[in-house]
């Protein structure tokens, strides 16, 4: 999470500078009839940090020996297709059908039972990953600020289907060391948040920045000590995208 807090930190400054670089002097305007398209295609790039919002359950006969549970970001990356329907100038709507990787872990630390001094206490602390490849489907709102020169800001908000290609939901926990946290195979979630487009000579290059929320129990519910602790888990991806669009 640290690496991507200093990546968009670097793409903030970079895109201050060009603002105020494209302000003190006039040019040029590029792609001078690419608002009047009334749609375009183009690709993305795009880094992604996720975990899980989790809830524990307000009791639970079992959860004495569990202290703590809690989720650790975890980076991956997006390759995605663009398709934008222009209502105007500044309103778009984006239908973007993207490929996601994104890894989860989770870390329970339990209280155990030291040896050979039972009477003093110890602590066990278990790893479990959620690898995911998700085939996303969202649907944004574009919301553009008019063009200063060859820049514009903007925001978006919008919503995504998902479908986890990678989930083992029907795989069966037979080893206690292997022990899986299960979550289901589709999610749902609500996304926000904004960028900066540059008009360059050829095509259109934006940098954004967004967080989705999924609003689905993601807990397949099982008898393990793992799963049985918590109420529910919903998933939540920070997400820094390159776009490149003619």
């Amino acid at each position: 999470m640290e690496l991507f807090k200093r990546i968009f930190l670097l793409v903030l400054i970079v895109c201050s500078t060009a603002s105020a670089f494209g302000q003190g002097r006039y040019k040029p305007k590029n792609l001078g009839s690419f608002d009047k398209k009334k749609y375009h295609f183009g690709f993305l790039l795009g880094f992604n940090s996720a975990d899980m919002i989790i809830d524990r359950k307000a009791s639970f006969e079992d959860q004495d020996s569990l202290l703590s549970v809690n989720t650790n970001n975890q980076p991956g990356f997006n390759l995605g297709i663009i398709g934008s329907l222009n209502l105007n100038k500044n309103i778009s709507v984006r239908f973007i059908p993207t490929l996601s990787f994104e890894d989860r872990a989770l870390t329970y630390v339990f209280l155990g039972e030291s040896r050979p001094f039972p009477e003093a206490d110890s602590t066990v602390t278990f790893e479990k990953r959620i690898e995911s490849t998700y085939i996303d489907f969202p649907i944004n709102f574009k919301f553009r600020t008019d063009r200063l020169g060859n820049f514009a800001a903007y925001a978006v908000a919008g919503c995504r289907y998902r479908i986890d290609m990678q989930s083992e939901k029907d795989v069966k926990n037979e080893i206690a060391d292997e022990i899986l946290v299960k979550t289901e195979r589709n999610d749902f979630s609500v996304e926000f948040g904004g960028g900066f487009d540059f008009f360059l000579p050829y095509f259109k290059f934006g940098i954004e920045f967004k967080m989705a929320t999924g609003v689905r129990n993601l807990l397949v519910p099982e008898d393990t000590q793992f799963s049985n602790p918590i109420d529910s888990m919903r998933s939540r991806t920070f997400l820094l995208t390159l776009t490149f669009e003619g």
